[in-house]
């Protein structure tokens, strides 16, 4: 077993690949400068209110800090004021902490700290313990206020870590779940006795998508937030459009396998016993909806390579699988048409499952992707200019009115 040293120099060089490791190194290394830098500003002999407000604050991203890191720190100054109050003049007990919560809430919506009004609560319930080592309530506040310093000035000289690559990853992952469930859609098309129970278990997975986008989601919006204002980054907004595009693709790719997995399982119970298409149809499908697994994994390459320079090779890899599954389609919709004229009650499973596919198809365009993130573009410089232009509006009438 490695001994503590070699672990931390593992972590070390992990720390530029990896950005929850980077992030853990930042909020350590932040906090420990405000402990020194507190032990040579104040004469508190442990002053541990620097590092506590230095790791809250920390933990945000350069545009977090800049844009909400004052409301931040805001909240932790104003926990620690009410906090001082109370350990100054009743200590700490239950009705006490009950009374400080409530104080504390109240002040944190007067001072309007916004979404961060429960940060003042927390914040003066972690001190309000720590907080007795302190000599007096002034002394607290200097030390907040050394570590809300320290860790805003380290997050603008140590640019916070960017999480594109992570979330790259999560829409990849999307992506892969959704070729997987195509692809066993595939294999069940071409199933003689397709069960209920199989087809009702491919049905729960697409249901299960919409909770796999929504935290891919939330993956992408703390990319979004770690891309703006960041030095590091020379097409933030480029690949901010792209991912967000993409993923907005993928969302509706997911809705379409849901209805195609409905589609099936409403077969599989109206006709147990019997194929879910006739035996020269079943292969056609299944290379349909294999070709469609193939272009949604390449499109989830495509959108997340911005960021590795292999867009050409992957939007390529697209084209090809895209045009693989419209020749699919077109044999398909063939063997479909005379299948319905001996069988006329498939129809409706015939028609849904060429929809479906046309709508896949369409949504992973190569064409229509291009033109959407142009329009994204396009919107974005729209708004940053009718914001420029109201805000020189706004200077001239106050040149005016203080004349």
């Amino acid at each position: 077993m490695p001994d503590l040293s070699e672990q931390v120099v593992d972590l070390a060089k992990r720390g530029g690949r990896e950005p929850v490791v980077a992030q853990t190194l930042r909020s350590a290394t932040a906090a420990t400068l405000s402990y020194i830098a507190a032990l040579w500003l104040t004469n508190v002999s442990a002053p541990l209110l620097a590092p506590l407000t230095a790791l809250l604050v920390v933990q945000v991203t350069l545009f977090a800090t800049i844009t909400s890191g004052i409301r931040r720190v805001t909240s932790v100054v104003v926990g620690v004021i009410v906090a001082a109050g109370f350990s100054a003049i009743v200590g700490l007990s239950w009705w006490s902490l009950g009374l400080l919560i409530l104080c504390a809430l109240t002040v944190g919506h007067l001072v309007r700290v916004s979404e961060f009004v429960p940060e003042v609560a927390i914040s003066a319930m972690l001190v309000l313990g720590v907080a007795q080592v302190a000599e007096t309530a002034w002394d607290r506040v200097a030390e907040t206020v050394i570590g809300a310093v320290v860790g805003l000035l380290f997050n603008v000289i140590f640019v916070p870590p960017v999480w594109v690559q992570s979330a790259g990853e999560d829409i990849e992952d999307l992506a892969a779940r959704m070729r997987d469930l195509l692809l066993r859609l595939a294999e069940q098309s071409e199933t003689q006795r397709l069960s209920v129970t199989r087809a009702e278990q491919k049905l729960d997975e697409a249901r299960q998508l919409d909770q796999d986008i929504t935290t891919v989601d939330a993956s992408l919006r703390q990319a979004e937030e770690s891309l703006r204002l960041n030095p590091r980054v020379k097409e933030g907004l480029l690949t901010r459009i792209v991912l967000r595009t993409g993923l907005d693709t993928l969302e509706v790719c997911a809705v379409i396998l849901r209805t195609m997995s409905r589609s099936q399982a409403d077969i599989a119970a109206r006709r147990t016993g019997e194929p879910l298409v006739p035996p020269e149809v079943g292969p056609a499908l299944r290379d349909l909806l294999a070709n469609l697994a193939r272009a949604v994994d390449s499109f989830a390459t495509l959108i997340t390579s911005q960021v590795n320079e292999a867009a050409e090779e992957a939007e390529d890899n697209l084209m090809h699988e895209l045009e693989a599954s419209r020749a699919s389609r077109e044999r398909l919709a063939q063997l479909m048409l005379t299948g319905v004229q001996e069988h006329p009650r498939q129809w409706q499973f015939h028609g849904s499952i060429l929809a479906e596919a046309d709508r896949m198809l369409d949504e992973l365009d190569v064409e229509k992707r291009s033109l959407r993130v142009m329009e994204e573009l396009d919107r974005y410089s729209r708004e940053r200019r009718d914001r420029m232009r109201r805000l020189r509006r706004k200077a001239r009438i106050r040149v005016r009115s203080s004349r």
